[in-house]
């Protein structure tokens, strides 16, 4: 079957997007590990889907680069915004559900292939001070790393190490954010996903944990942070009624690096499997 796809990215986090309001896509995680590796697919942190929703302009299902379907993902959730715009599935403004519900994305600027976008974030979830750090959820489960100079963490060694600490097993594991303040409203983060079991360019929910955590820890006054991640710059704003988060927006670019078709016959029988040679 041909199947047309757009490559986006976002800060650096990069995505397959489907337009799968005709439901003949079938996501299998094979299918979804095969296309975003690196040398022998399409290459991308994670593939998603644009899917009729009852309610709302579309559905958007993130799929991890390791193949399981996973929440929800603030770089691909601006991706999915601009390319809805490109397909026609929705406006300047939109409504769009994912894992973690219902969020509301704009388009403020753009040209043919780029924009900026806003997306307006689920209210978040289980702030806590842990040791070493804190716990948020963003629409994805966050553990915030406070350090001096994020260039010289292990971002590898050290994100693994934590993501898998039996405490977060419940969770499925979480994402860790190493986040160095960089004075005024200043934040350089580096980020390991699960998922993609690596460091990434840049990570929307990571952004949104870092200044929450930052807000909590030693700046409870700042309502907007600016996010420098690898990949680029985000920007993290919230409002507060004293006792949670609220108007929880992250803003950053969104662009089409390029459009495709591939044949999922392509990816049937790989003659490989990930890390092993045999």
């Amino acid at each position: 079957m041909q199947i047309e796809f757009g490559k986006y990215e976002g800060a650096g986090n990069d995505f397959v997007i489907i337009d799968n309001r005709d439901g003949e896509f079938e996501p299998r995680s094979d299918l979804v590990a095969a296309l975003c590796h690196r040398r022998f697919g399409v290459g991308a942190d994670g593939l998603m889907l644009l899917e009729r929703d009852g309610g709302t302009d579309f559905r958007m299902r993130y799929f991890n680069s390791d193949g399981p379907e996973a929440t929800m993902c603030g770089n691909g959730g601006r991706c999915i915004a601009l390319f809805a715009l490109h397909a026609g599935a929705a406006g300047e403004r939109m409504t769009f559900a994912a894992a973690d519900g219902v969020h509301r994305a704009s388009i403020l600027s753009q040209d043919a292939d780029s924009a900026a976008v806003e997306l307006l974030m689920t209210e978040p979830r289980g702030l806590s001070e842990i040791e070493g750090g804190y716990f948020v959820d963003t629409g994805s489960p966050h553990c915030v790393r406070f350090v001096e100079d994020a260039e010289r963490v292990d971002v590898p060694a050290e994100g693994r190490r934590i993501r898998n600490l039996p405490r977060f097993a419940a969770a499925g594991g979480v994402n860790v954010d190493f986040v160095e303040p960089a004075g005024g409203n200043l934040l350089r983060v580096r980020t390991y996903e699960r998922g993609v079991e690596d460091e990434t360019l840049a990570c929307g929910t990571g952004a949104v944990a870092a200044a929450l955590a930052a807000s909590a820890a030693f700046a409870p006054q700042v309502r907007n942070f600016d996010v420098r991640v690898c990949g680029g710059m985000l920007h993290v704003a919230f409002g507060t009624d004293g006792e949670r988060f609220t108007d929880v927006r992250l803003t950053g670019p969104a662009r089409r690096v390029y459009a495709g078709v591939f044949d999922t016959e392509n990816f049937q029988a790989v003659p490989y499997r990930f890390g092993k040679i045999f």
